[in-house]
């Protein structure tokens, strides 16, 4: 297959042709398409500094501010919980509206909340600067997700998702690594936190020049007539697929065994191993530095080797021994964190495209909608769980052993990632699969 993606036929596994959408009124200009990808994917590239500026940060928060790893969990948490909600309603907006509108509207509120956050050290404001943040970033990251299927359907689709990826997770590799490229700003708590006030900029300069790019492209009649988007329907969140659901209880599992490690790792790494903070801030940035070269280069392989629950049980394979390794061993970190950091370049370069294929184009915001909202729920809940779990066993530089609990929990998460992608593959082999493990794609123009 090459030139459209396909989702299964009732009748069995031969995969039939979806709807027609509007990108295919006229050809696109291979040129545009990239430039367009690089666009929204700089909007990514602020949201994802944001998010990881407060890492790098917590044992100053804790020294200047004295907060404790329940108040830094918090500050990550609470990003997560109106998405509890608002990614499902984001989704939906932007199926309704369209992506260009729903990313720069989600964008303008990554760069509030990165303002409201700097604005005070009291816990309670930066708290609902967070809150802003992520009422505007999943959702953002839905908006972009939806436009790259848009405008890459039935082309280079995994290889647009790596890319994308890649550009973006330069945002979490600038702020994982920023105390050592802005080491003089960390003497304050706020300093660093005004380079992600700079990085929402990035992010809606960069959604507006898209929404430019965008209607020029319609009145050039290179996506040819808008159409009309069908009424969501709330009760048709219940008729996705058994592999779609698979892949959002992968993705939760995943997702909540990364970043909630993520929000302690750079504290973790000087506590318990004894490395500096930038040195700790490099380990935790390795997940970034391989997702950017690896993500592409995965996304371009299944593009056109296909086998993509067949990934996906590999990239959790990999996850697996990683936590377990850093508790119990003598294992250079160096080891574990390439193991994770190629994990995670293989799943998300293979799971968010997954989507494209099985849910059909008009419902595609609300089905990433509501990934993202079951994602976040995970979020949230680990934040808050690894903040008191590290509370209550006295995690610190004194009693470095206190961390072995948080690994234990993150351990228990990558076996449950491992049965839901052996459980997508399984479904995705039997008859009436949507052709994940046979579908290839051309590079088409």
């Amino acid at each position: 297959m090459t030139d459209a993606l396909h989702s299964s036929s009732d009748s069995g596994n031969e995969p039939s042709p979806v709807k027609h959408d509007r990108l295919r009124a006229a050809p696109i200009g291979r040129w545009y398409r990239w430039v367009v990808l690089v666009l929204i994917s700089l909007a990514m590239f602020g949201n994802y500094y944001i998010y990881d500026s407060i890492s790098p940060l917590a044992d100053v928060l804790k020294a200047q501010l004295g907060f404790s790893d329940s108040n830094i969990g918090l500050l990550n948490a609470i990003y997560s919980i109106p998405n509890l909600f608002m990614v499902v309603l984001g989704g939906i907006i932007v199926d309704r509206i369209g992506t260009r509108k729903g990313t720069f509207i989600f964008a303008l509120l990554c760069l509030l909340g990165a303002a409201v956050t700097v604005s005070s050290g009291a816990l309670e404001v930066m708290a609902a600067g967070r809150l802003i943040f992520g009422l505007g970033a999943e959702s953002l990251i839905v908006a972009v997700t939806t436009a790259i299927a848009k405008w890459f359907r039935g082309k280079e689709l995994s290889f647009a998702f790596g890319l994308n990826l890649t550009i973006a997770r330069l945002g979490s590799a600038a702020a994982l690594n920023s105390p050592s490229w802005a080491s003089e700003l960390f003497h304050s708590w706020q300093l660093p936190l005004l380079l992600s006030v700079g990085a929402g900029v990035i992010s809606v300069a960069a959604a507006i020049v898209y929404w430019i790019l965008e209607s020029n492209a319609e009145r050039g009649s290179l996506l040819g007539d808008a159409g009309e988007t069908e009424r969501v329907v709330l009760k048709d969140l219940f008729q996705f697929s058994k592999s779609y659901w698979y892949i959002v209880a992968l993705c939760v599992t995943f997702y909540s065994a990364i970043f909630p490690f993520q929000t302690f790792a750079v504290k973790f790494f000087i506590e318990a191993h004894g490395t500096t903070r930038e040195l700790g801030g490099f380990l935790s940035s390795m997940l970034t530095i391989f997702a950017m070269i690896a993500t592409p280069l995965f996304g371009y392989l299944v593009d056109r080797v296909g086998k993509r629950a067949l990934f996906m049980v590999g990239g959790s394979l990999l996850l697996l021994p990683v936590y377990a390794m850093m508790a119990f061993t003598e294992i250079s970190l160096y080891v574990p964190m390439a193991m994770m950091g190629v994990s995670f370049s293989l799943i998300p370069a293979v799971m968010w495209p997954s989507v494209a294929y099985i849910v059909p184009h008009e419902r595609l915001g609300t089905a990433y909608g509501v990934m993202t909202m079951i994602q976040n729920v995970g979020l949230a809940g680990f934040n808050l769980l690894i903040g008191w779990v590290n509370d209550l066993a006295g995690a610190s530089a004194a009693h470095p052993g206190g961390y072995e609990p948080m690994l234990m929990v993150f351990s228990t998460l990558g076996f449950l990632g491992l049965f839901f992608s052996l459980m997508l593959r399984r479904t995705e082999k039997r008859p009436g699969g949507h052709g994940l493990e046979t579908i290839t794609v051309g590079g088409g123009t």
